[in-house]
């Protein structure tokens, strides 16, 4: 278990302590951009290679148990948390590396959160922290959860800084709270923006997680 803990802390250390902070300013100017890069894919591969390695390994320590219709809930809720991620992917995002803002404005999931993909693994994170009511799975989805949570307003604050232009745009019809912006009346939900071809392959993943989900992960999302 101390295994475990010490990687969830150099995974979360890794992305809060370097990514978005003055550490990552004085890495690209001894490394530059690119070399920058590349050590922190590097170093973000190695980290996350042990978090699994040591996950798989601790020793089960009960914590709480989760009834079963959580499981049920919890299907449920990963629908929108997998049209967030591949919404994400779909759709170029300016908080995102190699993003951009289209020139009308935000447009689709952006409209909804300006941090899509860190929700989604925010999401994912919370819901199997819940489900696996272990000492281990809080260690391990916690690292995730942790990572994804700070990360939001680091990204934020390393954009207004980079591109204040870009920023000046975005932030004020934008929120990081899903829907937050929207419920604000600082902007409007248009789900036709949001590719069909992106409700398709949300909805087809999400059924295919659920079949697959015993072979994939040894053992069934649902409780049957």
């Amino acid at each position: 278990m101390v295994l475990l803990l010490a990687a969830a802390i150099l995974w979360v250390g890794v992305h809060v302590g370097i990514a978005g902070t003055a550490v990552r300013a004085r890495l690209v100017q001894s490394l530059g951009e690119v070399g920058f890069r590349i050590g922190y894919s590097l170093i973000s591969v190695v980290s996350i290679t042990l978090l699994v390695m040591a996950w798989q390994a601790a020793p089960y320590i009960p914590l709480w148990d989760a009834p079963d219709w959580y499981r049920w809930l919890m299907a449920l809720l990963m629908l929108p948390i997998m049209l967030l991620f591949v919404a994400s992917v779909a759709t170029p995002n300016p908080t995102a590396v190699g993003g951009k803002l289209d020139e009308t404005g935000p447009r689709g999931i952006q409209r909804i959160t300006r941090h899509p993909m860190l929700w989604s693994f925010a999401g994912w994170a919370a819901l199997h922290l819940i489900a696996k009511g272990n000492l281990s799975g809080v260690f391990f989805f916690g690292a995730f959860l942790v990572t994804s949570l700070v990360g939001m307003p680091s990204i934020d604050r390393k954009l207004a800084a980079l591109q204040p232009a870009l920023w000046a745009r975005l932030e004020p019809v934008t929120s990081i709270l899903p829907f937050g912006a929207i419920l604000a009346g600082r902007n409007r939900f248009v789900p036709a923006e949001i590719p069909r071809l992106v409700w398709i392959i949300s909805l087809v993943a999400w059924i295919a997680l659920l079949v697959g989900h015993p072979w994939l992960f040894g053992y069934p999302a649902l409780p049957f």
